[in-house]
């Protein structure tokens, strides 16, 4: 009898154990089915008023590492919400941020240029934009603050690659086939570890780019990975990508192996910038 007590008692401590690391880390165990709460956000900055998305599972209790997401050229969109809802499945609190403000969505390439234009030519507007949804989302009881990463698609990836760049504040940043240029590396602003997954296709960035942007992270011994996917070009990640491509006569496509292989890379990143 006292060995069946023992046992049972072990048992429960156990289960206590996994519920606790559960709610430190922010990861579901298998066994739990996912809840995904998800809302729409306004915050401001600079005046104007973004319109964010959020989402996270509501069956995970406590605090979990918290990503935000940073939008196409295109804007805050369908595709966005899917990566948003994704990482919430992952255990994450997910939020999108909305670059533009109002929740401009860009209906053709003409569109998305003329929203990216002050973008491009200030990356300080950008880092400006992506910490405003950084300080809303550490609003929410569920934000681990000490565990922030951020990511970005295509326009996205400028974006966070530059603002980390420029010293904000996150432990990681991931850019999904965007842009390398910018403002330049220094060494006293540049904390975050960097993960770029980007096309060996890609048409839109250059092999002078790419040469560069490794010198220059190089040159500050800093911590990044650059991963290279096979035959894929530039919005690679994007299940639309073809069908854009044609409607527009740009040269990006779908690469449903880089996709693949592009995320579980960031998994893989997000499980050693979220340990310490």
């Amino acid at each position: 009898m006292k060995t069946i007590i023992k046992t049972a008692l072990g048992i429960k401590l156990l289960l206590i154990c996994i519920v606790l690391f559960t709610a430190a880390t922010g990861m579901r165990s298998k066994g739990l089915t996912a809840s995904i709460k998800e809302e729409s956000v306004s915050y401001t900055a600079d005046g104007v008023t973004m319109k964010g998305f959020v989402a996270y599972d509501e069956n995970i209790k406590g605090k979990r590492p918290a990503v935000v997401i940073v939008h196409e050229w295109w804007g805050l969109n369908d595709y966005i919400r899917m990566r948003t809802r994704k990482l919430a499945e992952l255990g994450y609190i997910a939020f999108a941020a909305d670059l533009y403000g109002d929740g401009k969505v860009a209906a053709n390439p003409t569109d998305a240029q003329n929203f990216t234009a002050p973008f491009y030519k200030n990356p300080g507007l950008a880092k400006t934009r992506l910490e405003a949804a950084i300080k809303k989302m550490k609003e929410y009881p569920q934000t681990d603050q000490a565990n922030i990463a951020a990511i970005g698609y295509c326009f996205g990836g400028f974006v966070v690659l530059n603002s980390a760049k420029l010293g904000t504040e996150v432990k990681g940043v991931v850019s999904f086939h965007g842009g390398l240029g910018g403002a330049p590396v220094d060494k006293s602003l540049l904390k975050a570890r960097v993960l770029v997954c980007h096309g060996a296709s890609d048409k839109f960035v250059s092999q002078h780019d790419v040469d560069l942007f490794k010198h220059q992270l190089d040159s500050i011994g800093a911590d990044y990975a650059f991963k290279i996917y096979a035959n894929a070009t530039h919005a690679f990640t994007n299940p639309d990508a073809t069908k854009i491509g044609k409607e527009f006569n740009m040269p990006i496509e779908y690469n449903a192996d880089a996709d693949r292989d592009s995320w579980n890379d960031m998994k893989t990143f997000f499980s050693r910038i979220f340990k310490n």
